[in-house]
């Protein structure tokens, strides 16, 4: 797994930070939306104007740790990214890739 990206959540609960691969480097921001149904999700994923990905709130299962669960995708994206947002040290949040 690696990291591809940094956020800050904000008091207005969006997070705000830059995402990093081998194609692509974004400043980005992470905002709550109000779901539509059970399985919507809980935040969109934009850059600027453009929306590439969507999020769920998730907890692990041994800690309880609350993280979010994202799809990314783009026309460049030979397939969609899926990735997790966790919490990390002092304040930050780290955007994990995984297959």
């Amino acid at each position: 797994m690696a990291q591809i990206g940094s956020f800050t959540r904000g008091e207005n609960g969006i997070y705000t930070g830059e995402i990093r691969t081998l194609t692509l480097r974004v400043k980005a921001t992470i905002r709550p939306v109000e779901r539509e149904h059970d399985k919507a999700p809980d935040h969109r994923v934009n850059a600027g104007n453009v929306e590439f990905g969507a999020g769920w709130t998730k907890a692990a299962r041994d800690t309880g740790a609350e993280y979010l669960s994202l799809k990314l995708d783009d026309p460049s994206f030979p397939a969609p990214i899926y990735a997790t947002l966790t919490q990390g040290d002092n304040g930050e949040h780290k955007l994990i890739w995984s297959r």
